[in-house]
């Protein structure tokens, strides 16, 4: 009665009140069980894509994401661009063209991506990854042979702590074929329009192969946190989504872009979001633990 009187007055003044799931972490996920992605090895807290990225992901209880391209020789490696032009800043003009096929490891181990780092080969992070049996590692996949890929995920005994993303679903379930004790992920960006096409599309298919989702997510220019839909998609999209998903025992995980503000964390998780891709882990592990102790 009082909710339904409290919505009535709301109309009357002319105030919309801000959705919100009927399901949230709160008193079911404990924030260790909360999945927290850290983007690119540690978000922006250390050069991208390096070992010492994704030991300081690890270190926060968060799961570093390393983007995938091969050498020339072969070498399965850490790197998200197709060329050096952003990341290594300080290399000459021909090798600024280039992309991370284009070199032997030996020649990409002596680029500098950022603080004197280096590119990460996988096989040293599959290592590291061997003994500690609590690591767990997404693994984007950008030009990368996944045959080559799953032997070496086999040869280290890490099978079910690696969660392959992409945005191709065949790729997925080729992966799933290759390595079936392994997770996946489908990120679905775009407008809310392209997202419900993807989404109606995997329904269709019953979602086959997938055992993870991740949706992009923008707050609005000037979007105003405490009244409705501030994101884009919609907050209805969000809710029915992660409805739908947690029926299906399909882990529902949002990145929301440039989402520096711990608040935005806590309207995506009143809104049913279960998991989070972010470039601010150490932010977002602040906000998941304030959100579950009611702050």
């Amino acid at each position: 009665m009082e909710i339904a009187c409290a919505f009535v007055l709301a109309c009357l003044f002319g105030q919309e009140t801000a959705r919100a799931s009927d399901w949230t972490i709160r008193g079911r996920l404990s924030a260790d069980e909360v999945v927290i992605q850290s983007h690119r090895g540690a978000g922006l807290l250390a050069p991208e894509n390096t070992v010492e990225a994704f030991e300081l992901a690890w270190s926060l209880g968060t799961v570093p994401e390393a983007d995938l391209r091969m050498t020339r020789d072969g070498v399965i490696v850490a790197f998200h661009d197709g060329d050096f032009s952003r990341v290594a800043k300080n290399a000459d003009a021909s090798l600024k063209k280039k992309a991370a096929e284009d070199l032997t490891w030996e020649e990409l181990s002596a680029v500098d991506v950022g603080d004197g780092l280096r590119a990460a080969r996988m096989d040293v992070v599959f290592s590291r990854m061997k003994e500690r049996p609590e690591r767990t590692l997404y693994l984007d996949v950008k030009k990368v042979d996944l045959e080559r890929l799953a032997a070496e995920v086999k040869a280290h005994g890490i099978q079910d702590r690696v969660v392959l993303a992409s945005p191709r679903i065949a790729e997925l379930r080729r992966w799933k074929e290759l390595s079936p004790a392994s997770g996946t992920l489908l990120w679905i960006g775009g407008s809310e329009e392209e997202q419900r096409r993807r989404i109606g599309e995997l329904r269709t298919e019953n979602f086959a192969g997938l055992t993870q989702i991740q949706i992009h997510v923008r707050l609005k220019k000037g979007a105003d946190l405490a009244k409705p839909d501030p994101f884009m998609p919609s907050d209805d999209f969000l809710v029915a989504l992660g409805k739908e998903l947690r029926e299906r025992k399909i882990l529902f995980q949002v990145l929301p872009w440039g989402a520096a503000d711990v608040k935005i964390y806590g309207r995506l998780l009143d809104l049913g979001v279960m998991s989070f891709a972010t470039d601010y882990p150490k932010d977002t592990v602040a906000a998941v633990r304030a959100y579950l102790a009611g702050r």
